[in-house]
């Protein structure tokens, strides 16, 4: 019994060790940024990221950290391929997708997504979609923390696809993984393009 609970310990010291590297691979990797500066890039935005965190039951750790990696607190951020504003909002998708939850016609507008009480609305309406609905029966909060992340930037469907293409199957895959095998995993996979993003993400919530 000695030698079983022995081995026992090994093997969790390694899997403790293994996610501890990760998480400071990406304290690495993003080794510039620092709370200081995320604090002061989003100071003007926190009332409005309280409220939104109130209203859709996000946490704002979530929601900064999404709103300094998309835009680094820029309200006028705009990409090439048209998301707008402070998180990063395409009209004709996440835009789109809210509009038709709140049963709205059309889509928002680009003056209205760089207005920043609506672009910070809609963008955490949105995590909240992708959290209570299409991610919902995610065990591992920190997984789903994760999780939320690659589907914010890449599509719910797209991201659980890499699992399955039956979402049922998919989120069961995901609750059967340790944090360190479904990091590994998401990083590795090429029709997901969210590894740095991922770990971008995860440095900004970690400092704040």
């Amino acid at each position: 019994m000695k030698f079983e609970s022995l081995i026992f310990s090994i093997i969790l010291l390694m899997g403790c060790n293994n996610y501890l590297n990760i998480k400071k691979n990406i304290i690495n990797n993003y080794s510039f940024l620092n709370k200081k500066s995320i604090e002061k890039t989003i100071h003007d935005w926190n009332f409005l990221i309280k409220n939104a965190s109130k209203k859709y039951n996000i946490e704002e750790k979530l929601i900064k950290s999404i709103i300094y990696a998309e835009s680094s607190g820029n309200p006028y951020a705009k990409s090439k391929s048209n998301a707008i504003g402070l998180m990063q909002i395409k009209p004709s998708a996440a835009g789109l997708e809210i509009y038709r939850l709140n049963g709205k016609k059309g889509q928002p507008s680009v003056q209205e997504l760089y207005n920043p009480k609506i672009n910070i609305n809609i963008g955490t309406s949105y995590i909240n979609l992708i959290q209570k609905k299409n991610l919902l029966g995610i065990k591992n909060k920190e997984i789903m923390r994760y999780a939320t992340i690659v589907s914010y930037v890449n599509g719910t469907s797209a991201f659980l696809k890499i699992f399955s293409k039956n979402r049922n199957k998919a989120i069961k895959i995901i609750n059967s993984m340790t944090i360190e095998t479904f990091f590994k995993y998401v990083k590795k996979h090429p029709s997901i393009q969210a590894s740095q993003y991922l770990e971008k993400v995860i440095r900004i919530y970690n400092l704040i």
